[in-house]
């Protein structure tokens, strides 16, 4: 390695996430929950330069989460290389089940997955012996009845999803809550077993257990976990779920997943839960894992969309529906055009179409043209979590969603087309006390004939997953929920300074 991987290695809504290496080439991937597409995938060559090159759902069918409730939907993927093919095995939670998709490309296209039937967990990892035995290792979490039966193992037949034997315990942790997100691997002699243990909030850990055969008996590390943030100051929190990699030179990094904590109590995480890298060393057969630290900012990031192409960007994400359901990107050249369908954000399916926020401090913007319909931008974090400000005709109006509570603002504007805008900005240190107890502020507002016009400022912590319960993060981008609705342009600007 010739440059130390960032932190965040992908930043904003990347949770669970998975790595492999294939030769030179390193693929990631991650969950998505309701959205759609679904399972992105991201290539690198060094581990800290990322492009995205597809996803694995990309049709209807691939996954059932057309009425999953929140939090349901692509939960923990893992990707595998095995035998010339990739391999991605993934919980479709509360819809299909465990299923396994393949790809000859991890570009796609991917198969319309396999599922396996008579598993009951989540989280599944696929491991091969030098026999070619595939082995699926699998967090015991029971959704029916959210019981635990710890992490629990059996061989499958990767390409039927056939169960080629019942399930066994395998190893469960040191006994913290919730062990989950397995992967394993064998090493220098010996199949080692990594999971998470903790829950996926501040308690979040990694435990490893070894053992000479794939399907044990394992015995865990003297000195598990081998890594948490809980109880530290350390500005990443909620460490866990990681998976292991090794880089050309010889040296090993765990991808893993971990949250930005914002606030004088360090409370709350407006981007939610993000992919993260830390080194790995070994000592008596035992990993060690660093701790995760936090990279200096990068170069502010500015991306724009003019909507000349006729096929959508690959960053726009729709809700429990496909981004080609929601845009039309023909009828009106150059444009944009959301047909509403009388849902509206509170709704499992609203003609919402989004980017994830990606920075602490960001700005997205959008020209609108509402002269037939009403709709604007919003963030959404889930049905009951969601900010965003609107036009119908020469009517502004803000808006704020939290839980039941509800508020709006509004302001005339000129007839024709408006800039609106929707604005996140962190909360320093060293102001009003109560107010530094919060993550960030998200203002609302649209531009008018004499400049830049706030029309609302909004307390972000309310907007963040320990707020909200949510696994996804911050998805911000246009919805209508009127007529039609036709923008012009679209621009993002983020930064972490």
């Amino acid at each position: 390695m010739t440059s130390v991987p960032p932190n965040p290695l992908a930043s904003g809504f990347h949770p669970d996430p998975s790595v492999v290496r294939v030769g030179d080439d390193y693929y990631l991937a991650n969950s998505t929950f309701e959205y759609l597409p679904g399972i992105p995938v991201q290539h690198s060559r060094d581990l800290v330069t990322w492009e995205h090159v597809g996803h694995v759902v990309e049709r209807d069918g691939q996954l059932d989460i057309t009425d999953v409730p929140t939090l349901g939907g692509a939960w923990a993927p893992t990707i595998r290389h095995h035998d010339g093919r990739f391999w991605i095995a993934v919980t479709d939670a509360m819809g299909r089940g465990t299923l396994v998709f393949t790809a000859d490309s991890p570009a796609g296209p991917w198969s319309d997955g396999v599922l396996v039937e008579g598993m009951d967990g989540i989280d599944p990892d696929l491991a091969w012996d030098e026999d070619g035995t595939c082995y699926l290792t699998y967090s015991a979490l029971r959704l029916s009845g959210m019981g635990h039966d710890g992490i629990e193992q059996f061989r499958v037949d990767p390409l039927t999803g056939q169960m080629l034997e019942e399930p066994r315990p395998l190893w469960s942790g040191t006994g913290l809550m919730f062990p989950e997100g397995p992967h394993l691997y064998q090493h220098d002699g010996w199949w080692y077993l990594f999971i998470a243990e903790g829950g996926t909030e501040r308690g979040h850990s990694v435990s490893v257990a070894r053992s000479t055969r794939p399907d044990g008996p394992f015995e865990g590390c003297p000195a598990n976990p081998l890594l948490t943030a809980a109880g530290t100051d350390r500005p990443v929190q909620n460490t866990g779920h990681g998976d292991l990699v090794q880089a050309p030179d010889g040296s090993w990094y765990l991808v893993l997943l971990g949250m930005r904590v914002r606030g004088g109590t360090r409370s709350f995480s407006p981007m939610g839960r993000e992919t993260f890298c830390t080194p790995v060393t070994w000592k008596d057969g035992w990993p060690q894992i660093a701790p995760v630290v936090l990279s200096e900012p990068g170069p502010a990031v500015v991306w724009e969309d003019d909507f000349d192409a006729t096929v959508s960007d690959p960053a726009w994400l729709a809700v429990r529906r496909l981004p080609g359901d929601v845009a039309d990107l023909t009828s009106r050249p150059g444009h944009l055009v959301l047909h509403a369908d009388g849902s509206d954000l509170g709704d499992l399916r609203p003609v919402f179409l989004g980017i994830r926020q990606a920075h602490m401090r960001s700005r997205f913007s959008a020209v609108v043209d509402a002269s037939a319909g009403t709709g604007g931008i919003a963030m959404r974090i889930d049905e009951l979590h969601h900010v965003g400000i609107e036009l119908s005709g020469r009517t502004v109006v803000a808006h704020a969603q939290v839980s039941t509570f509800g508020e709006t603002w509004s302001a005339q504007v000129p007839q024709g087309p408006v800039t609106l805008w929707l604005a996140t900005d962190p909360i320093e240190p060293g102001g009003d006390f109560l107010e530094s107890m919060s993550s960030d502020h998200l203002t609302l507002g649209y531009d008018g004939p004499d400049g830049p016009v706030t029309l609302a400022r909004v307390d972000g912590r309310y907007f963040t997953a320990e707020t909200t319960a949510s696994f996804a993060g911050r998805v911000v981008g246009l919805y209508a929920t009127d007529g039609t609705l036709a923008v012009d342009r679209v621009r993002y600007d983020g930064t972490d300074a």
